[in-house]
């Protein structure tokens, strides 16, 4: 990985760039070259990558990694890149990995590093609006270029933006693929590709988002509002048992990166279903009681290499090891066959024990913590024994020195001491008598004075000069030789920290599967059985939020096979439950991935690459662009991103515009699936309000479509939702019984109805700033009893006034037009 350091104009900085490939150099050989540019910060990567070979650009999403970047590693090792660029301001971790790599043999990339300016948001996105699209026109707008870019790499993780933008300008350095161009040729980018793992599921932050996988809420305590957020009611909020921080993380990480592996799952569920047996409950109880004493090993061993530990530190590791110990004996004699328990019986070796014991031989913890710092105990080094018997017995033998230096006092002091003060020695200890005011009257015959200190004066003496030579400074000797002991424990242990690290990888599989079980038992899940094919079979399934709030719940099934039914279209009136129906095949698909129970009585799950969702409209000042620009976003997501064992949610796609565009959209957007081939179809889950769709027979036949209902019953006036899917179409979407249900005025929604059947049969609709016919009843009987009680042979009786004021009033009252 040999680099050259080489000057940046403007770069504010230096740049370590490859030998004879940055600048002017010219890519040697035909073969495709793959950049990767990656950036490492607080937790998370971000990353793309560039393949000169059909020139595409690949992007992943921000994911969060370990200390370790194991994440990173397997994206190397996958895609093999020829270059990596880096910020050179970078987190250790990533300095760590590039080293590592670097002592690789076998691969060796070249490393760029550029200055942390060039891995600027806003760099990344100028960048990329500059960056040579040959399909988009020429003479596009900046916006409608941005408009378009949205729609195909994400916008919503910043670190990959900001990666984008620093491959682009070594792309544009190195002029990859364009190098016998002239200069105004820019490389050019004939594809965007989202990239993910090998068996990792593909779902983005807007499917995460609208299932509520996730859900963060301000902390309600006013301590803790700058310090971050906590857990709203989501799915990993309710599924998060685990008695550990660090099989928390873990846990997240599984829902951040659920997988198509089977032996992975398979590995999960049989651990869930040995815990979810009533019988092993009591098993399940003792090892999520040992697991709560799991400390921060890595934090721990880290203060250790760096000789910082505390003894709450020391406390913490013992009290680990023994638990860890305790977890290992249980497991043991639990069934081999289930591959955890067989991994925990080997990895958690003898090292363990070995450790605990040294701990409890060397250290004494009630003395520690009294005096806050390491004491060892007795009988682990008798040098240090006998200085602390020293120590112990230098009370008494003191005192008897203070009363025979007493004796050779001024008879004017009526009292003496000798005290030890680490690190100064021996003193003796007078009382400051009333005429010693100034500093010339501390002096006394045959003692040199040291200072003053309260009311007390304190001396060297012969005595206490010779004390100093016969017994030394023994409190720091004792220390000294304690740190000495200490430091070899901690060589010991740390050399044993192989043995210490399995733990917490194991503890933690084992913390996030025992959270799950709990979860399972609670709510009554159902362990799925995860298939190789394409079809996904649930029986009775729950949405598993929902029905923790909800007195009542309606479970419905959902079957799509691999040669029919893939596209589903749910019609049905508003708060029937259509989105709901969405979000609980999405959700329990989603935990069938990550190896959990799920909500069913029964449950097929097939191969599931990608879950896209184009169900919850949002703004975003991000991009600049409008909702229903996003939502199309979202809709070509789908479109161009699903394979054939994707599942796409799609609800109410297109009443972001008016209603002929938003039915086209929608129309054309489920012809795209219905005319692909059936290894190509995707599980297509569509709710929709646009019941012309299917009335007007806008959708090409085929065996794919199936039509879907949430049944209703009409009692009346009133609307009864029965929350059951069956087959067939909604006639109605009983808008005016659900505006009822809404509280609307009973006036307003007997008008919507007039209007909406004189729109449907096409005949005329009137005004409603005129009176109605009741209004005008009852002041044409007004008038007339007013006009009977007229007294017509008053002579005062103006009658022509009387009739213009009644019957005639001025412009805008209500007999204007009667």
């Amino acid at each position: 990985m040999a680099t050259a350091l080489e000057s940046h104009p403007g770069g504010g900085g230096m740049i370590f760039a490859p030998l004879g490939i940055d600048g002017d150099a010219e890519e040697t050989g035909d073969s495709p070259v793959v950049l990767l540019s990656v950036l490492a910060q607080h937790g998370q990567v971000g990353l793309c990558f560039y393949d000169s070979g059909d020139s595409s650009l690949h992007y992943m999403l921000d994911t969060p990694d370990d200390l370790e970047l194991h994440l990173l590693a397997r994206v190397v090792q996958e895609v093999s890149p020829n270059v990596i660029v880096t910020s050179a301001k970078q987190e250790r971790c990533m300095t760590r990995y590039l080293q590592e790599l670097g002592l690789n043999p076998d691969y060796k990339p070249e490393v760029v590093t550029y200055p942390y300016a060039d891995f600027g948001l806003e760099v990344g996105k100028q960048r990329l609006l500059s960056a040579h699209v040959p399909f988009l026109p020429s003479s596009i707008s900046e916006r409608d270029k941005m408009s378009y870019l949205s729609s195909c790499i994400s916008f919503d993780s910043p670190l990959m933006l900001r990666a984008v933008g620093a491959l682009l300008k070594c792309l544009d350095r190195r002029r990859v693929g364009v190098e016998l161009e002239d200069s105004s040729v820019g490389v050019p980018i004939l594809q965007f590709h989202a990239y993910t793992l090998k068996g990792v599921v593909c779902i983005d932050q807007d499917t995460y988002s609208v299932l509520q996988i996730f859900k963060s809420e301000l902390h309600p305590s006013v301590y803790k509002l700058h310090s971050g957020e906590k857990e709203g009611l989501s799915l990993y909020g309710i599924m998060n048992r685990c008695r550990c921080k660090f099989g928390s993380r873990l846990l997240r990480q599984w829902f951040l990166r659920p997988t198509q592996d089977l032996e992975v799952l398979h590995r999960r569920q049989e651990v869930i279903r040995f815990f979810t047996s009533p019988r092993n409950s009591d098993t399940l109880n003792v090892l999520q009681s040992s697991l709560r004493n799991i400390r921060n090993i890595p934090t721990l061993l880290r203060r250790m290499s760096l000789s910082n530990t505390k003894v709450t530190d020391w406390q913490s590791l013992y009290k680990t090891v023994c638990s860890a110990v305790c977890i290992r004996d249980t497991v043991r004699h639990l069934p081999r066959s289930i591959r955890l328990f067989g991994d925990i019986g080997d990895g958690f070796s003898d090292d363990l024990h070995h450790v605990a014991s040294l701990i409890r031989q060397v250290v004494d913890f009630e003395s520690s913590l009294a005096e806050n710092r390491l004491i060892i105990k007795p009988d682990v080094d008798p040098a240090i024994d006998e200085k602390k018997r020293r120590m112990m017995g230098l009370s008494a033998f003191l005192t008897d020195v203070a009363r025979r230096e007493l004796e050779h006092l001024d008879a004017r002091i009526p009292s003496c001491c000798v005290i030890y003060i680490p690190l100064i020695g021996f003193l003796l200890s007078v009382p400051r008598l009333p005429d010693m005011v100034e500093k010339e009257h501390f002096q006394i015959e045959g003692l040199d004075f040291m200072f003053l200190s309260g009311d007390r004066l304190h001396y060297r003496s012969q005595r206490t000069r010779e004390l100093d030579d016969l017994l030394g400074d023994l409190h720091c000797d004792i220390r000294d030789m304690e740190t000495a002991v200490v430091t070899q424990l901690q060589n010991a242990i740390l050399e044993r920290s192989a043995s210490l690290y399995k733990v917490v990888e194991l503890t933690a599989e084992l913390d996030c599967l025992m959270a799950m079980s709990s979860a399972s038992l609670e709510y009554s899940y159902t362990s799925p059985k995860l298939a190789s094919n394409r079809s996904i079979t649930i029986t009775q399934g729950r949405h598993p939020l929902l029905e923790l709030c909800s007195p009542v719940f309606v479970a419905n099934s959902f079957q799509s096979a691999e040669s029919a039914g893939r596209v589903k279209i749910i019609t049905g009136p508003n708060s029937s439950g259509k989105s709901i129906y969405l979000k609980q095949v999405g959700l329990i698909v989603f935990m069938a991935l990550i190896g959990s129970d799920v909500p069913a009585k029964e449950a097929e799950i097939g191969l599931v690459d990608g879950i896209f969702t184009r169900m919850q409209s949002r703004e975003s000042v991000s991009v600049g662009i409008s909702t229903f620009m996003i939502d199309l976003n979202q809709m070509a997501q789908a479109l161009n991103s699903s394979s054939g064992n994707s599942l796409v949610l799609i609800d109410e796609f297109g009443k972001g515009t008016n209603t002929v565009d938003g039915l086209s959209l929608l129309a054309a957007s489920i012809s795209v699936w219905l005319r692909k081939a059936l290894v190509d179809c995707p599980h297509v889950l569509l709710a929709t309000n646009f019941h012309s769709v299917l009335q007007l027979g806008l959708l090409p036949s085929s065996s794919l479509l199936s039509l879907l209902t949430l049944e209703t019953a009409v009692d009346g006036d009133e609307l009864v939702f029965l929350y059951q899917l069956k087959e067939g179409i909604c006639q109605s979407s009983y808008a005016a019984n659900v505006a009822t249900l809404a509280g609307l005025p009973s006036r307003l929604v007997r008008r919507g109805v007039e209007v909406s059947e004189l729109y449907r049969t096409g005949r005329p609709i009137k005004r409603t700033d005129r009176a109605s016919s009741d209004e005008q009843t009852v002041r044409c009987r007004s008038v007339v009893e007013r006009f009977l009680s007229l007294d017509l042979e008053d002579k005062d009786l103006d009658l022509q006034s009387f009739m213009q004021d009644e019957l005639l009033p001025s412009s805008g009252g209500p007999a204007n037009n009667s």
